[in-house]
């Protein structure tokens, strides 16, 4: 009973505060010069990503859960748009979380 208080008073304190997390399957991805969604160049040196449904020039708290690395970027292009996977980073975001293909991450927008 009081661990279901607990959950539920956490649950709403980040429901209150915006913050919002979710698990699953990351994957790097560069076009270099091409235009994002956003209508800015990509660049794979940069710390940004591409996201279904967060908001542009948002930033997205990713974590890797194999080695507990983090990493900040801004959201300025939409996908993944394959199945299974919640977030794409560039190459630069994906070398400060330690992979180079795939990586099972929990992202939390800020």
């Amino acid at each position: 009973m009081v661990v279901r208080s607990c959950v539920g008073a956490c649950l709403l304190c980040c429901s209150i505060a915006g913050v919002r997390a979710e698990s699953g399957i990351a994957s790097v991805y560069a076009y270099d010069g091409g235009k994002t969604a956003s209508g800015e160049r990509a660049n794979p040196r940069a710390l940004t990503a591409a996201h279904r449904t967060l908001p542009f020039g948002s930033t997205a708290k990713v974590t890797n859960k194999n080695n507990g690395r983090v990493v900040y970027v801004r959201i300025n292009d939409r996908g993944p748009f394959t199945r299974g996977r919640i977030i794409d980073l560039t190459p630069a975001a994906a070398q400060r979380l330690g992979f180079d293909g795939l990586a099972s991450v929990t992202v939390s927008s800020m």
